[in-house]
């Protein structure tokens, strides 16, 4: 028997079925933040404590971030909408009008998040198109006062009952 595979445009309607957050990971890399949008984000363990991210064979920002010392992994508040478009986006604009700090080891982390991590790559992971990169967390925060930013069938969303945010 055969294995029936789905159309690409389908499988990606029916995996934006599932509500995500979204996350930035970044880093300082030659002294400026290089970084990308990835609503993969999930944890892993607790002990050790793991998370992990699922970034593209054809990324050309993975290879310069895997480079760096520490990855700042952000969970994008509310108010980063636009901010994540833009990290979606050409690497060359990505940080425009973004408010950021640098953490020791050059982990990227950016202002109004709702949570952060500062991480280092435990291993990766061939899977498919995409490597599964298996994050270390080494610092952490949250601020429950903010907002997450939901991404679901391709509209970002609020925890807000009946609020919906227009993609900018």
């Amino acid at each position: 028997m055969t294995a029936v595979v789905p159309d690409a445009g389908a499988l990606r309607a029916v995996y934006g079925a599932f509500p995500t957050g979204v996350t930035a990971v970044a880093a300082l890399v030659d002294g400026r933040p290089v970084g990308v949008a990835a609503s993969s984000f999930t944890s892993v363990s607790l002990a050790p404590p793991l998370v992990s991210v699922c970034m593209a064979r054809t990324s050309g920002t993975w290879p310069l971030l895997r480079r760096a010392g520490r990855l700042g992994v952000s969970v994008l508040g509310a108010q980063h909408a636009a901010l994540c478009r833009r990290l979606a986006g050409p690497a060359a604009g990505r940080f425009a009008d973004a408010a950021w700090r640098a953490a020791p080891g050059g982990a990227v982390l950016l202002d109004g998040a709702s949570a952060w991590f500062a991480c280092t790559v435990e291993q990766e992971v061939r899977a498919g198109d995409h490597d599964v990169v298996v994050l270390r967390v080494h610092d952490l925060h949250l601020d429950p006062a903010v907002d997450p930013l939901v991404f679901h069938a391709s509209t970002f969303r609020s925890l807000s009952p009946g609020a919906r945010r227009p993609a900018p």
